[in-house]
């Protein structure tokens, strides 16, 4: 049960009209023992839908991606690099993976949608680890038990209470993904030294 941690750059919120323009990602095996990463722009095809204020979040512009590949061939880069990673054949499924990350419906949403854009099969099942609502729980029984624990959920103050944050303010879709996978290795490893009495 490979462990994939996702996060996508977007030009917008709406996946049926905004568009992918960076997937980052990081992938590991049953035991959380990193495999690989994987980052890469993506050109969109409807410009217009480029917005200024997804720009500010991400800080990557159009002219960035002026020479970036298409989704097609994004999609197809990434399943390679998915199956070179794990040792899987061509013929090999992805349905063992787990898809992780912050909010990541909004990112299966989109990614879903880029595959039936491109009439491209979907290989991948929708099992996931949601981290927002996994540090919520945990956070609750830490609370619980006397410790001090954010009040928000983003990613920035999961990740600031275990001691990491992002090297800039812009947000990167590798960056985010290595430090959402940090934060699932260290809830995970809550869970180990928990014990019910």
């Amino acid at each position: 049960m490979p462990y994939l941690v996702l996060d996508l750059e977007m030009t917008g919120p709406e996946p049926d009209y905004n568009e992918i323009i960076q997937i980052g990602a990081e992938i590991y095996d049953d035991d959380w023992k990193f495999k690989g990463e994987f980052l890469s722009n993506v050109y969109p095809e409807n410009e217009d839908a480029f917005s200024e204020y997804s720009e500010k979040i991400h800080g990557i512009s159009i002219d960035d991606l002026e020479e970036a590949p298409m989704i097609y061939e994004v999609l197809e880069d990434f399943e390679k690099w998915l199956r070179k990673s794990l040792f899987l054949r061509d013929q090999d499924s992805l349905k063992g993976i787990v898809i992780c990350g912050q909010s990541i419906i909004n990112d299966i949403n989109f990614l879903s949608y880029a595959y039936k854009k491109e009439k491209m099969q979907w290989p991948y099942s929708y099992r996931m680890l949601e981290l927002h609502s996994i540090s919520q729980y945990a956070f609750m029984i830490l609370e619980n038990n006397g410790k001090k624990v954010p009040r928000s959920l983003s990613l920035a103050n999961v990740a600031a209470y275990f001691g990491f944050e992002r090297e800039g303010e812009k947000h990167n879709a590798l960056e985010d993904a290595h430090l959402t996978a940090k934060c699932f290795i260290e809830l995970f490893g809550l869970t180990r030294r928990m014990t019910i009495k």
